[in-house]
């Protein structure tokens, strides 16, 4: 079956021309290529009074294009059901629009038009925001941390990294970062290994080199060799003395956390039990 399209701006002038004639539609269509169906329905919505005129039906076809972009993304009762309940039950955006995709085999809603209902100004007053994992009230652009590359001695691309490492078929190779408690002093220091997800935390007393160099060591110290291959970090400047670890260091490119996806992912869950502008200070390291 053909897909419909709309008439073009050049086909509305030729039919107004062609029907000031008494040009039939069947004729019209005809000439245009186009099913007589499709000029029925084109006259009958377009048309402005008794007459069909080019440039104001091109003007009515470009508003309701334009109105119906500003839809209700999740119109449809039941997806719409579906997200609000996942939402409570504190699934992101990105979890329910996954799980939807794997129980339908297809795409049904991505997450970005879930973050736009969320955030969606008509929805306000339901404060869905307070749903997300991290609580944000507006949404924030995703910006990766401010690089520091010009202040890390020796540093080594994640493109020199070894190939073994993207197929995560081997265990051993990790990838690490810093989780900023209150006024950027107290944190965490958290490894996860790309194979296994496996988790390793470590607080911090604050966020220096130094202190990340002694948590990093605390971590892996009492690791077998085996599982001692790699760590891939970001580019904060308490990772100044990466040459002192425990594992060969790569660090991602600048503004790109995707390169770290599993560490990230993992923080992200952390901050669901310790919030942005957690004092971790009075934390203690079972909790």
């Amino acid at each position: 079956m053909a897909r419909f399209t709309h008439l073009t701006s050049k086909e509305r002038e030729q039919l107004s021309v062609w029907r000031a004639r008494g040009v039939s539609i069947r004729e019209c269509a005809r000439r245009l290529g186009r099913n007589h169906t499709s000029l029925v329905r084109e006259l009958r919505r377009n048309r402005s009074g008794a007459y069909y005129v080019a440039i104001s039906a091109q003007a009515k076809a470009v508003k309701r294009k334009s109105v119906a972009g500003k839809r209700e993304p999740l119109k449809d009762p039941v997806t719409y059901s579906y997200v609000l309940e996942k939402l409570r039950w504190g699934w992101s955006p990105e979890q329910i629009a996954g799980r939807l995709h794997l129980e339908h085999g297809s795409k049904v809603i991505s997450h970005k038009t879930i973050y736009q209902f969320i955030y969606a100004e008509a929805n306000t007053d339901k404060k869905l925001w307070e749903k997300l994992p991290r609580k944000q009230k507006r949404r924030r652009k995703k910006y990766g941390r401010k690089s520091q590359r010009g202040r890390i001695p020796d540093r080594v691309s994640i493109h020199e990294r070894p190939e073994e490492v993207e197929g995560r078929q081997v265990a051993g190779h990790w990838e690490g970062d810093s989780v900023e408690g209150k006024v950027h002093k107290s944190g965490i220091h958290t490894q996860v290994e790309r194979k296994t997800r496996i988790t390793l935390v470590v607080k911090l007393k604050n966020l220096t080199s130094e202190e990340t160099l002694k948590a990093q060591r605390l971590l892996f110290s009492w690791l077998p060799k085996h599982l001692k291959k790699s760590t891939t970090l970001d580019n904060g400047k308490e990772f100044y003395f990466h040459k002192r670890f425990e594992v060969p260091v790569y660090f991602a490119d600048p503004y790109s956390s995707f390169q770290r996806g599993t560490n990230e992912n993992t923080n992200g869950l952390l901050r669901r039990y310790f919030p942005k502008g957690t004092d971790f200070a009075p934390v203690t390291q079972a909790e």
